[in-house]
C-alpha cells in the first residue's frame, strides 16, 4: 500500500523500504496577486505540499511563482481549487519516480568508481578525497574539521601550497541534502584545480598565492539518507527534543537574526532553524574552522540548486550591506562571465529582494563575521528539472560555474587586504 510519507516525520528503527513517488506532481503556479497568494497559503492548511521554491509557505507571496511537490491524489484537490479561483499553473513534472530514475543518464565508465560526470554517493566521495590526496599531495590536504550528528567526519579539502600564509577562500557544498548538483561541483573544483596547477595560467597564479578551503558535503547524513531512503530529504537528520520530527535546516542554524522568523521555529517544517543558534555539530563545525582562520580567508561561496541565481547578504533584512556596489559588481560580472560558456541566464542581487527574506543563514553569518566577499550560488536550472537535474548537465553546469568562481577568486585576490 503506498503511502505518502510527510518530510521530515521519524521513521520506524526498523529496516524500511526508500520513499517512493510514483505518479507525485511538481507544480509551478504563477500568483497574479495577494488574493491568490492567500488561496496558496489557505491550501497549505489541508494539503500536504513539498515547497520546492522558495522553501516554504511563509514565502508565497503576490506575483511569485511557486513551485511545489504533490502527492498524484492531493493534486486533483489542488487543481480544482487552482481552476475555480483562475490561478496560473503548470505541472513541470508529471512523475516524480520517473524522473527521480531519469536522473542518472550518463553511464559508469568503470562499474563502482567515482565519476564527475555522475552524481555520487557518500562512500564515493570519502574515497575520493583520499584518491585526491594520494594523486596531488603538495597541492592537496584533507582535514577533518568535525563530526555530523551521526557521527560521519565533516572533512574539507585544502587546495595550495603549504609553505607560507595566504589569502583564502571557503567553500562548501551540499548544505541541503537533495540538491545534489551543488556537491557534484565541490568535487568538480578540487578536481579542476589539482590538476590544471602548471598547465593553466590563471589557476596556477590562484594557487601561487592563495587557498581554498572546499568542504564538498556540508550535511553528510542528511546526504546520505537522500540517497538511501529519501531522495527529497532537505535537512540534517538531528533529533529533536519534545518532537518526533526529524532534522534542521543547516543553513537557518547560523548565529545572525537567528529567531527573527517565527516560521523556522517548527520541527517538522523543512526550514526548521534547530534549538539554538549552532545547535547543530555540523554548523558548529564550519563556524569554528572559518573562525579559526578568519585572519585569511577572504571570501566565502556557498553553492545550492536551483534557480540560476547569485545571491549576496543581506537576506535577514531589506537594508543594503555597507559593500553593497562592490557586491553587486562582482556578481553581475559573476554572472556574465558564466553565460559565456553555454548562454545560461543567472540573475543576481541580495538575497532579501532577489528571491525571499531568510534568517540564521551561512552568507549573512560569513559577511557579518567580517568577510565581505560573500556569495550563494543557485545553480541550474530554472525548474524543469529542479533538484533531479540529470546527470548529462552535470559537466556543462561545473564547467561554466568554475568560469565564474575563478573570476571572483581573481577579483578577491587583486581587491583584498
Amino acid at each position: 500500500m503506498r503511502f505518502f510519507l510527510l518530510m521530515g516525520v521519524i521513521s520506524t528503527t526498523l529496516a524500511i523500504a526508500p520513499v517512493r513517488f510514483d505518479r507525485e506532481k511538481v507544480f509551478r503556479v504563477k500568483l497574479q496577486d495577494e488574493k491568490q497568494a492567500r488561496i496558496l497559503k489557505d491550501l497549505t492548511q489541508t494539503i500536504e505540499l513539498d515547497f520546492w521554491y522558495p522553501d516554504a509557505a511563509h514565502d508565497i507571496a503576490a506575483n511569485a511563482t511557486v513551485d511545489f511537490r504533490i502527492s498524484e491524489k492531493e493534486s486533483w484537490t489542488l487543481r480544482s481549487t487552482l481552476e475555480q479561483h483562475k490561478m496560473h499553473y503548470e505541472i513541470l513534472i508529471h512523475d516524480l519516480q520517473e524522473e527521480i530514475e531519469k536522473q542518472f543518464d550518463v553511464k559508469d565508465e568503470i562499474a563502482g568508481r567515482h565519476s564527475y560526470a555522475k552524481y555520487n554517493n557518500w562512500e564515493k566521495i570519502v574515497s575520493w578525497t583520499e584518491k585526491m590526496v594520494g594523486k596531488h599531495p603538495e597541492m592537496v590536504s584533507r582535514i577533518k574539521i568535525g563530526s555530523t550528528f551521526e557521527d560521519n567526519p565533516l572533512y574539507v579539502l585544502k587546495i595550495g601550497k603549504k609553505d607560507g600564509e595566504r589569502k583564502a577562500i571557503f567553500m562548501d557544498c551540499g548544505i541541503h541534502a537533495r540538491e545534489w548538483v551543488s556537491t557534484a561541483f565541490c568535487q568538480w573544483f578540487v578536481y579542476q584545480a589539482a590538476k590544471s596547477y602548471g598547465k593553466n595560467k590563471i589557476m596556477t597564479k590562484l594557487l601561487d598565492r592563495m587557498n581554498f578551503y572546499v568542504l564538498p558535503v556540508f550535511n553528510v547524513d542528511g546526504y546520505i539518507w537522500s540517497w538511501t531512503q529519501d531522495r527529497m530529504w532537505r535537512k540534517n537528520r538531528s533529533k529533536n527534543q519534545n518532537s518526533t520530527c526529524i532534522g534542521t535546516d543547516l543553513n537557518r542554524n547560523f548565529d545572525v537574526s537567528w529567531d527573527s522568523s517565527p516560521n523556522t521555529n517548527d520541527p517538522c517544517k523543512n526550514v526548521y532553524r534547530g534549538a539554538a543558534p549552532e545547535s547543530e555539530k555540523e554548523t558548529r563545525a564550519v563556524t569554528n574552522f572559518i573562525r579559526s582562520h578568519l585572519n585569511s580567508i577572504k571570501a566565502y561561496i556557498t553553492f545550492h540548486s536551483y534557480s540560476q541565481m547569485v545571491l549576496f547578504p543581506y537576506g535577514y533584512t531589506s537594508k543594503l550591506t555597507p559593500t553593497h556596489q562592490d557586491l553587486l559588481k562582482v556578481s553581475r560580472i559573476a554572472t556574465d562571465v558564466l553565460s559565456t560558456r553555454y548562454e545560461t541566464h543567472y540573475i543576481y542581487g541580495p538575497i532579501a529582494s532577489t528571491i525571499y527574506p531568510t534568517s540564521g543563514s551561512s552568507l549573512d553569518w560569513a559577511y557579518d563575521l567580517g568577510i565581505k566577499h560573500t556569495f550563494a550560488f543557485e545553480l541550474r536550472d530554472r525548474g524543469k528539472y529542479g533538484f533531479l537535474l540529470p546527470e548529462s548537465r552535470i559537466k556543462p553546469t561545473c564547467k561554466e560555474t568554475m568560469l565564474s568562481v575563478k573570476f571572483i577568486a581573481k577579483y578577491v585576490l587583486k581587491n583584498t587586504s
